[in-house]
């Protein structure tokens, strides 16, 4: 399958560059798969979409300040926390390159030295500090918005899920950004279900697709984990015919990387690469996400749930939906408005 039929025009001014205010007030295209039909809702219309009939999975992975400046007013310098390998020891991305070579020590602040340990592939550097660098990023790091929004006035904590808790994530799992404390509230009175589950976001999620053939794309890696608790709640709504609903493209890795027959509880990295004609969907009934960059592996991905759900040209299909979304003036990427696929 080509890349290049994952392409799409979108003109800038649909590219949302900051959030609505409340968060669920944003726009819903709900596609219903089995009548080819589509519904213009708002966010907040969950509350009369869902039933006790579901259960909500939803990824609690926080975002960090990974984006770390020091040096003098004259020359600045940066490293960007890709991810905790131990403790200790972490892999960064650098500005500028040259000053980072391996073996180099340099401090980030009086207290706080770090040394280049190693120099990976990719460019990305192994480095090695006296403190641990993730909780020195919540202090004097910044929140890395994706590149594609420019002249943003978002807060950090508009980057951030309402229900966000383990540290680790460089990007925001977009999706979830729709829910406010009361809808989530809200749909837990009605008998929603809601689990969480982990997968720290990474730098790769940015990562364009490069080979015209799809098949040739190296996946990137992320940490992910379902606890045996949430698994075996999984199980009992499999089991009793509950429709479980994957919020986000970050929750679908995980959900479908534990299931072999049953949820498992696990904890690892997934390099899962989801597009149409290559993967067979175990674990996902409903899928709510966000409107994604083109040529992504995101598209991909929502591009085949669709053919899971028996649409018979998935790639179309998702651009006609985009399309439709421009037509009725939705809001893209990020800070954008949401599609539930059922």
């Amino acid at each position: 399958m080509r890349t290049s039929l994952f392409d799409y025009n979108l003109p800038k001014k649909f590219i949302a560059k900051n959030p609505v205010v409340p968060r669920d007030s944003s726009k819903l295209l709900v596609y219903d798969s089995s009548k080819n039909k589509v519904f213009h809702k708002h966010f907040y219309d969950l509350k009369d979409l869902l039933s006790p009939n579901d259960l909500l999975v939803l990824n609690r992975s926080k975002v960090i300040p990974a984006r770390i400046l020091f040096g003098t007013n004259d020359v600045e310098r940066e490293i960007f926390i890709l991810k905790k390998i131990v403790a200790g020891k972490f892999q960064v991305l650098v500005k500028p390159g040259k000053f980072f070579s391996e073996g180099k020590k340099f401090l980030l602040n009086k207290k706080v030295s770090c040394e280049v340990i190693d120099i990976n592939e990719d460019g990305s550097r192994i480095i090695k500090a006296n403190t641990d660098l993730i909780e020195f990023s919540m202090k004097f790091g910044t929140v890395p918005l994706p590149p594609y929004i420019k002249d943003s006035s978002a807060r950090a904590g508009q980057y951030q899920t309402v229900y966000a808790k383990e540290k680790g994530s460089v990007a925001a799992p977009t999706a979830g950004l729709h829910f406010t404390k009361p809808l989530l509230n809200t749909l837990k009175n009605k008998g929603v279900s809601v689990e969480t589950v982990l997968l720290h976001v990474g730098q790769g999620t940015f990562t364009p697709v490069t080979t015209e053939d799809i098949s040739k794309h190296k996946m990137h890696t992320e940490e992910f984990e379902v606890s045996g608790t949430v698994a075996k709640r999984l199980n009992e709504a499999k089991k009793n015919g509950k429709r479980i609903i994957a919020v986000g493209t970050t929750s679908v890795r995980v959900l479908e990387s534990c299931y072999c027959g049953e949820f498992k509880p696990k904890f690892g990295e997934t390099n899962i690469f989801i597009y149409p004609g290559n993967y067979k969907w175990k674990a996902v009934d409903a899928l709510i996400t966000n409107f994604h960059l083109p040529k992504s592996t995101l598209i991909m991905l929502v591009a085949s749930f669709l053919e899971d759900k028996g649409v018979k040209n998935p790639v179309q299909k998702i651009l006609d939906l985009y399309e439709t979304a421009k037509k009725n003036n939705y809001r893209f990427y990020s800070f954008g408005d949401a599609m539930m696929i059922i």
